[in-house]
């Protein structure tokens, strides 16, 4: 029987350090499973809301939105997100904070829900960070949604009926009171195996060194805390 290791990690597609974590938690996994090719990664994404009271259509820039919402100086914002475009550039991420347009996330969480449910959750989730964060596109707007859905092979129809379920809405919540008992602030968020926290878009080689670690301490039977 191979071994297992299970990793929850609850994130927002409107987070850009979960965009370039995403891809970095990634290039870990393989780096890893070169050296235990028989350890099965199990992971599961889970919805946090990082600015919920987001209008659906928020008039203005990713900078106006910061310095407005948030209360940053425009001149940290810029460069904060100059450097991060840079960041990314070098790992391969491509982010247009200029075309970006600010919006609800809680719509794209019900459809990644749906996604989940056919096992297309981790597609639609880069699907949607690359729309938001690389094509300025509308990622509350259920047309839009509806088409990068069928881009992944989710039923347009779908995932507009998606917006109005209420079977949907309560696995977004209960994700978040999840969040809430786990403490969670900020996303990306990983615990692995149920008990191994590891906040933030860390490096590569950090989560190839985390996982090592749960698996030695699934083999010595003791508690990854």
């Amino acid at each position: 029987m191979s071994e297992k290791i299970r990793v929850d990690i609850w994130s927002d597609i409107a987070c850009p350090w979960w965009y370039l974590g995403k891809h970095r938690f990634a290039a870990g996994v393989a780096a890893f499973q070169e050296q235990h090719p028989d350890v099965e990664i199990e992971m599961e994404s889970h919805s946090y809301e990082l600015s919920p009271d987001t209008p659906l259509e928020f008039a203005g820039s990713e900078v106006d939105f910061l310095t407005k919402h948030k209360g940053m100086p425009a001149e940290q914002v810029e460069q904060m997100l100059g450097q991060m475009t840079e960041m990314a550039a070098a790992e391969g991420v491509t982010f247009d904070f200029g075309a970006l347009r600010h919006t609800n996330t809680r719509r794209a969480h019900r459809v990644l829900h749906l996604a989940k449910a056919q096992g297309l959750q981790s597609e639609m989730q880069e699907r949607l960070f690359r729309a938001y964060f690389a094509e300025g596109r509308q990622v509350s707007d259920p047309d839009t949604l509806a088409e990068l859905g069928a881009e992944v092979g989710l039923d347009p129809d779908e995932v507009r009926a998606a917006f109005d379920s209420e079977e949907l809405g309560e696995a977004v919540d209960r994700d978040i009171t999840r969040a809430g008992m786990l403490g969670v602030t900020g996303v990306p968020f990983f615990l692995f195996d149920q008990k191994y926290a590891v906040p933030g878009a860390q490096g590569a080689e950090v989560f190839a060194d985390v996982l090592g670690q749960v698996l030695q301490l699934q083999k010595n039977g003791e508690p990854a805390a």
